[in-house]
């Protein structure tokens, strides 16, 4: 693999990091903020608390807007631009949000971080899958889950020793604000990385501007001519019909492969799983530390099986991960719903928790982004992946919501024992194992102008 390609790949996919690490250093500042301004107040008659809906949850309302219009930014101002922007917003969350004084400005700054989040789901799998090979996009692209992984982890870390080292009331301040730092390293990296040729080609640059690219990649000049005429001739045809649009029925075909993965992937509960650890846990009778304890478990497992699913994706290919990781998500989750049922031990419980996140890791989230930036053409690709990431984030932001009314408010059905929830996960993924079976292609060593082809069905 080339080492330029590899930086490149890998300082775009360090957008994933600070997605995993804003997404979960709000935990450490869930209790201070309670209360120190109060918010953990009904809103109205409903179910929904001040706290849940503009504390908790605005970050996730900022990264629905970030990933439904994302696109915008990348077709327009191209992939580095938008991911400079991404770096710009982090940063200005962190700060705004450690420095905020009342509750509705902390808000806003959550909200604008989400927007980074949403919009780094678009961006960085588009610009990676642009300028890799066909031989190693897969692993390339799926660096950025193994980066979202990874921040998640590291934020724990964070809060905990930060928790360690300052007072209970400025310390949340700190966990957020420390963000601000990686988010300040990613922006000035981002300035030195190129344009993707393929965008620029696109646009119609100039052909010297699309060849610095090219040189910046660590392609030669021969090598980079004949790519060139290659990329141009394989936009022939989309720039002389500038005015299609991504929904005009061209499209059909990978906007729904697009749709019905990233439904499944919330469909398998893992945000459920994941956001609702601890919880679960002491469902099953661990002791709150023991299941905080439990939870580092789980992030490890999804660390590990994360690297392994980046480690066979260009092997096996994306559609081989996916039947692996169905059948996994299909008896460790019916098996999670069998010890709730019967009374098992919190033991056992953990262990098919911990098979349901391996499977997810290899499967589900190492494929997700890297099929989704594959499947779509040169021309429409930022739109279809906006309209991919969309989707997993606006059923998200609906489970995350619809969760409490289930488990913990007066009308929950599965307040005593959730395992009827488990077994509606694990039904779900059979009918994602006959998606995988019956409708989703292997896009393996295919080039991304050969995929656009084979989505519409055209010979080469």
């Amino acid at each position: 693999m080339d080492k330029r390609i590899l930086r490149i790949s890998l300082t775009a996919a360090l957008a994933g990091f600070l997605f995993g690490f804003d997404t979960v250093v709000i935990s450490g500042a869930n209790q201070p903020i309670k209360e120190l301004w109060g918010t953990n107040w009904f809103l109205g008659e409903t179910p929904f608390t001040f706290h849940g809906i503009f504390i908790m949850s605005m970050a996730l309302w900022g990264t629905v807007l970030g990933s439904l219009f994302g696109g915008i930014p990348c077709d327009k101002i191209g992939r580095k631009k938008t991911l400079l922007w991404i770096g710009i917003l982090y940063f200005l969350s962190a700060v705004g949000s450690a420095l905020a004084v009342e509750p509705y400005s902390f808000s806003f700054f959550r909200f604008i971080g989400g927007v980074g989040v949403g919009a780094s789901s678009v961006a960085a799998p588009i610009y990676i899958s642009e300028i890799s090979k066909a031989s190693n996009r897969g692993r390339l692209t799926a660096m950025y889950q193994f980066n979202i992984v990874f921040g998640i982890l590291i934020a724990f870390i964070s809060n905990y020793l930060i928790g360690l080292l300052f007072t209970p009331d400025n310390a949340w301040r700190w966990m957020l604000g420390i963000e601000g730092l990686p988010a300040l390293i990613y922006t000035i990296m981002v300035l030195k990385i190129p344009n993707s040729p393929r965008w620029l080609a696109l646009k119609e640059s100039e052909d010297s501007t699309i060849l610095n690219a090219l040189h910046n990649l660590g392609i030669e000049k021969d090598l980079a001519m004949a790519r060139l005429s290659e990329l141009k001739k394989s936009l022939e045809t989309s720039i002389s019909n500038q005015k299609e649009k991504l929904f005009a029925g061209k499209y059909n075909k990978p906007l729904l492969l697009a749709f019905l993965i990233a439904l499944f992937n919330q469909l398998s509960g893992i945000n459920f799983v994941l956001y609702y650890a601890p919880e679960i846990l002491e469902r099953a009778g661990l002791a709150s530390g023991e299941s905080l304890l439990s939870s580092i478990s789980i992030g490890v497992i999804n660390l590990i099986f994360t690297f392994i699913g980046i480690a066979l994706i260009d092997k096996l290919g994306r559609k081989q991960l996916m039947y692996i990781g169905s059948i996994g998500y299909i008896l460790s989750l019916a098996m999670v719903g069998w010890c709730f049922y019967s009374g098992a031990s919190s033991l056992l419980l953990l262990i098919f928790i911990l098979v349901f996140i391996a499977s997810h890791a290899v499967g589900q989230g190492a494929v997700i982004w890297v099929f989704i930036s594959e499947i779509f053409p040169n021309k429409v690709r930022a739109y279809g992946q906006s309209w991919g990431t969309g989707t997993h984030w606006v059923f998200a932001a609906l489970i995350t919501l619809l969760t409490p009314t289930f488990l913990d408010s007066e009308i929950g059905i599965f307040k005593e024992n959730p395992w009827p929830i488990f077994i509606f996960f694990s039904t779900m993924m059979i009918l994602q194992l006959l998606f995988v079976i019956f409708m989703m292609p292997e896009t393996k060593g295919v080039s991304l102008e050969d995929l656009a082809k084979k989505m519409r069905g055209a010979k080469k």
